[in-house]
């Protein structure tokens, strides 16, 4: 399997193409701000056909490239139906302006073909397996896409901004919830097992395991208390 991943734009938010091997079908996770140019260049490297763009959440720094990256390749984008306006008012789903200079470099909108997401669904996107698990917290239509343990390939989970290494993501912009959010990494991420790799919308690479065993939160959650919300800094949007 293929999996590349790269720092985009503004927050260094994590954009990954990932396909069976090179010269494959290829799914996009999470193209945002500036990610364009980052996408083309893994294509190319790759030699990668785009399939599906995927996002875990609707906020403009992980969807701020979608609209020029799903034209060039004529591909659809799946999100949750509690994120989708998200797209077109970027402004309003963080509860205040992001700045005139910034805007002036987004493409504002959905792309023609916008498909929606649902808890538990299963997705065959470019010959690879996603499960989907709602995880609102973040914001209410955030997910997740986890992909099977294959042979001596430990289990993948693309976490968004629900799990990083070491916090979680911030709860403090409209349609965040800690309370949500606290029962999200319990529903989603405890039942993993510990070589699951987190790949995160933000920040470097870990494990279920290591997280289990260092993230504040995690613990916090794993123990059946309340999570501290000032135990580590969080973020994203």
């Amino acid at each position: 399997m293929l999996i590349a991943g790269f720092p985009a734009g503004a927050w260094g938010t994590n954009c990954y193409v990932v396909a069976p091997a090179a010269g494959e079908e290829c799914v996009i996770i999470d193209p945002g701000h500036q990610a364009t140019q980052g996408v083309e260049e893994t294509l190319k490297k790759h030699r990668l056909k785009p399939v599906a763009v995927v996002l875990t959440h609707g906020h403009i720094d992980h969807v701020a490239s979608v609209v020029p990256v799903c034209g060039a390749h004529d591909v659809p984008a799946w999100i949750h139906p509690e994120d989708r306006y998200m797209m077109s008012d970027p402004e309003k789903a963080l509860g205040r302006s992001i700045g005139m200079p910034l805007i002036g470099e987004l493409t504002i909108g959905e792309p023609d073909d916008v498909r929606e997401l649902t808890d538990g669904a299963g997705l065959k996107l470019a010959g690879l397996d996603f499960t989907v698990a709602h995880a609102p917290g973040h914001t209410k239509g955030s997910v997740t896409f986890r992909m099977p343990e294959q042979s001596d390939i430990p289990s993948v989970f693309f976490s968004g901004d629900l799990l990083f290494a070491g916090s979680i993501g911030r709860t403090d912009l409209p349609g965040g919830s800690h309370a949500e959010m606290l029962e999200s990494l319990a529903r989603v991420c405890l039942p993993l097992d510990d070589s699951t790799v987190v790949l995160s919308g933000h920040g470097p690479q870990t494990t279920i395991g290591r997280e289990r065993a260092t993230n504040p939160y995690l613990r916090e959650v794993a123990a059946g208390l309340a999570a501290d919300p000032t135990a580590a800094p969080r973020r994203g949007m």
